[in-house]
């Protein structure tokens, strides 16, 4: 038996945030990152629309970089105060995934975070409050998700919290929301979404669901994704839309090994997740290649590449990944980023260890060892393809 999950509503297009008005409650916070919202004015026409539904605010600032466990629990802290009926997550990933980690530990206060981070075995959330995720960005759909990306502080390493109960109640993608998106953000949360969407395609949990919104989603990111990074807002529209459809299929399907190498290495070597997924993508591509040569060929058939066998046609969405970010001015390996190559070697041996243990390695089309995954970080830092 199958299962897909998204959340109950989903509005987009112009004007969607003013569903706001109609919502029924009493209290939100509303989980932000940083200045940027409350300059462009969207903090305030948020807040001023849930005044017209009549329910009191409070915010929740300062989620500007990787949500910590710190972060969390301080959080956690307002809403037992607070006492809110909606927890809205604004933002790019990091606030979303702050806020859904806040919401869980303000529901179950005797939850432990080692607990929490146990996949799909999160107790009923909802007694208190319920989720609305708004999206600043277009790449994570943490507004459709079951998913919260949580860093441990003490250890560096991201933890998933997976399971449905995560996934938002209401998601609202308004494409005013990201028409002033800086262009490198633009690049690495596109990027994220192409990864959502390829992974998603090859995951060992894929259905008939998830394919189609996959493939689909990759179609419209590959014909609009370079012009909203050069500032064609129509195109930027339709990559907010795009991303968010990655989303649906990527929350029922999971993900792979790309995600596995950004969640260890990206606090390791502070790269940003979505240029991390960027740099790693192809590697992996070829990586999994000697078992989903085929899902890799449709991919690139729908996306019109050049090819006639499986082989031709993986090697052609391969190069495509790598055009990509060239176009968009993204490194193609670690080195390239900057990443030294002393503080490297240092790190590969455990972050290979501790990507084994990742979420998105189990669901992975092709299974995975230690030492294969040294070797993927290896070629993703050197830029060697992988042939093993």
């Amino acid at each position: 038996m199958n299962r897909f999950t998204i959340p109950r509503d989903i509005y987009y297009g112009e004007n969607a945030l003013d569903v706001l008005k109609t919502i029924e409650g009493k209290k939100a916070a509303l989980v932000i990152g940083g200045t940027s919202l409350k300059k462009n004015g969207n903090l305030a026409r948020i807040e001023g629309l849930l005044a017209e539904a009549g329910i009191q605010t409070r915010v929740i600032d300062g989620i500007s970089t990787e949500p910590s466990v710190e972060m969390v629990m301080d959080g956690t802290k307002v809403l037992q105060e607070f006492q809110p009926d909606w927890v809205i997550g604004i933002g790019g990933g990091s606030p979303m995934d702050a806020a859904k980690a806040m919401w869980v530990f303000y529901e179950h206060p005797e939850l432990t975070f080692e607990q929490a981070a146990v996949p799909f075995t999160m107790p009923r959330l909802r007694a208190k409050a319920k989720f609305i995720g708004i999206p600043t960005t277009s790449g994570t759909a943490a507004e459709i998700s079951n998913l919260s990306v949580i860093l441990d502080e003490k250890t560096g390493i991201k933890y998933p919290l997976a399971d449905f109960e995560l996934t938002p109640d209401l998601a609202i993608i308004d494409p005013s929301m990201v028409s002033d998106m800086p262009k490198q953000v633009t690049a690495y949360s596109g990027m994220d979404a192409m990864t959502h969407t390829i992974e998603a395609y090859v995951a060992k949990p894929r259905t008939l669901f998830t394919d189609a919104l996959a493939i689909e989603g990759a179609a419209i990111l590959k014909n609009d994704l370079v012009a909203s990074y050069k500032g064609d807002l129509k195109a930027r529209e339709n990559v907010h839309y795009a991303q968010a459809m990655a989303g649906m299929a990527f929350a029922n399907a999971v993900l792979g090994n790309v995600h596995s190498l950004a969640h260890k290495s990206g606090p390791t070597f502070d790269v940003p997740h979505g240029c991390a997924n960027a740099i790693y993508l192809p590697y992996v591509i070829q990586f999994n290649r000697t078992v989903v040569a085929d899902r890799y060929a449709t991919i690139a058939k729908r996306l019109g590449l050049s090819g006639t066998t499986n082989d031709e046609l993986t090697d052609a969405l391969v190069e495509f990944i790598r055009d990509l970010n060239r176009a968009m001015e993204i490194p193609l390996t670690l080195k390239d980023y900057g990443v030294t190559e002393e503080k490297f070697l240092e790190h590969v041996d455990k972050m290979a260890a501790n990507a084994i243990t990742d979420p998105c390695t189990g669901t992975n089309p092709r299974e995975t060892s230690v030492e294969e995954m040294k070797k993927l970080y290896e070629a993703a830092f050197y830029g060697q393809d992988v042939t093993f």
